[in-house]
């Protein structure tokens, strides 16, 4: 976790960008001693920030280090909780299993865990999710919802849609979610969430939503069996992009989205998701426990249940499934 002082320091270079901050101005402003400012700085530097030190005016960053470490996530974060308090390693098992240890011993809301690489990633049904070393988002995000607990999976279809409008913000791309937790484009999937609860019966304790985000990979990256059913947002666009801003971004449409849904509810979240949607309307196969559903998609339920119209005309509920698009 960062230190008071690395947050204070972070948050001055924030309010002011392109300013010039001495060092008496952050050692008042932080109340400690200009070594101690002197020893952070130098800190951030071997994190890889370029930092020009101008002799009569003070500092100012010039420069942003490839990493995601959590001093590069705060530097221009401006949420009021999420990412407020950063877990951050290279590399990790899985960041769902460290969100869930930290959210058990009392992490405060909106603790995120992020990696720059994940040797045991996991997606829904327990499969395993590739996350190779500086390519992509490896992020576990700790919430604390004053919700039923059946309401629950609510959570991932309003983190799809965070998601969606962060990579519009910073790519221009079309991003679109297959129910209920995949995010494509031009039909390959780019993003996985996985949301898990510690809860009782009645009442949830933490809810930990696993994001995977394949950012900066090339298709040599991917294992040959992943090439038709993988891509990159640096694919799609052409260009490398920066990964910490796009989880800025995540977190910043991440808790508005949640904001508005714990004042008005689901709702607003179904609209936009289905606008996003790229199964309404289409032929589905949906498998689910109990068998294969064939049918049209017709939408989602007020409660974030897909619906699915079958030939018969029978409309059936589907909670839990993995969807295929017929072609």
């Amino acid at each position: 976790m960062q230190s008071e002082i690395r947050k204070q320091l972070i948050e001055a270079f924030t309010s002011q960008p392109n300013s010039y901050l001495s060092g008496q101005y952050l050692a008042d402003l932080m109340g400690c001693s200009r070594t101690a400012v002197w020893k952070h700085i130098e800190e951030l530097r071997k994190e890889g920030f370029e930092l020009e030190a101008v002799r009569k005016k003070g500092y100012r960053i010039i420069g942003r280090p490839e990493k995601v470490t959590a001093d590069e996530i705060s530097l221009g974060l401006t949420t009021h909780f999420l990412g407020r308090n950063i877990f951050y390693q290279e590399t990790v098992d899985s960041t769902q299993k460290i969100a869930q240890r930290l959210a058990y011993d009392g992490a405060a809301e909106g603790t995120i865990v992020v990696a720059e690489e994940q040797k045991s990633g996991r997606g829904r049904m327990d499969r395993s999710w590739y996350s190779p070393k500086y390519t992509g988002v490896w992020m576990s995000i700790i919430l604390r919802p004053n919700i039923p607990v059946l309401k629950a999976p609510q959570l991932t279809l309003i983190t799809a849609v965070a998601v969606v409008q962060a990579i519009l913000d910073l790519t221009d791309l079309n991003p679109k979610i297959k129910w209920p937790n995949d995010i494509l484009l031009n039909g390959k999937k780019v993003t996985g969430i996985l949301t898990e609860l510690q809860a009782d019966s009645d009442r949830i304790h933490s809810v930990i939503i696993g994001i995977g985000i394949n950012v900066n990979h090339l298709l040599s990256d991917f294992p040959e069996e992943l090439h038709s059913i993988a891509t990159s947002l640096s694919i799609e666009k052409g260009v490398r992009l920066e990964r910490a801003k796009l989880i800025r971004l995540v977190l910043t449409h991440l808790e508005k989205l949640y904001l508005l849904y714990l004042e008005e509810g689901f709702y607003p979240i179904k609209l936009l998701w289905e606008s996003y949607a790229i199964s309404i309307g289409q032929r589905i196969r949906a498998r689910t426990l109990t068998g294969t559903i064939y049918g049209t998609a017709l939408g989602i339920t007020d409660d974030g249940v897909l619906k699915i119209e079958e030939d018969n005309g029978n409309i059936q509920h589907i909670y839990s499934a993995d969807i295929e698009i017929e072609k």
